[in-house]
């Protein structure tokens, strides 16, 4: 572990976490294409959200802490893929981080504990879809073992224009 990544502890995500989490989404919403969601968020309209991701199962919320100030630096997720029964040993994740968070090796710790909390479920694959251009995501994935497998075209359209999100997979 780097000096860096001492300073951080990851842990799963508890209901008090939920104003800095949407704080740090809604940097994304208002700020990037990464995710498609064009309106921000209260606490109280990600609540369901973060109730959805559960301390076990295959459905969980990782988050990084500075051990420091105790300031949420950012998470990861494992969700449902798909709603159909026949998806639910498929899952997809993400990761969102505070502005200021990246290039740190936040990520990976985050990717990491994540994993190795999903080796013990029932899963056999992980997707990811990574909103394009975002070369530090691409290579964050790959590192992980994800390789990449397609691109929809132009699937999303905000701030006024249309973007590609390009698909990783990961066997689990």
């Amino acid at each position: 572990m780097s000096a860096e990544s001492a300073e951080v502890q990851v842990r799963p995500g508890v209901e008090t976490d939920l104003s800095a989490l949407t704080d740090i989404y809604n940097h994304y919403v208002r700020e990037t294409p990464t995710t498609f969601d064009t309106t921000v968020f209260t606490p109280e309209e990600r609540r369901p959200w973060l109730l959805s991701h559960l301390e076990d199962g295959p459905h969980r919320l990782m988050v990084a802490v500075s051990t420091g100030s105790q300031r949420i630096l950012g998470y990861a997720t494992s969700s449902a893929f798909r709603a159909k029964p026949a998806y639910d040993t498929s899952v997809e994740v993400s990761i969102y981080l505070a502005p200021d968070a990246g290039g740190r090796g936040v990520g990976t710790l985050l990717y990491k504990t994540l994993f190795e909390a999903l080796a013990g479920e029932d899963l056999h694959r992980a997707y990811a879809g990574i909103a394009q251009p975002n070369e530090a995501s691409a290579r964050l994935h790959e590192r992980f073992g994800f390789r990449y497998v397609g691109t929809y075209r132009e699937v999303g359209r905000k701030f006024g224009r249309y973007w590609d999100v390009a698909w990783y997979e990961k066997e689990l």
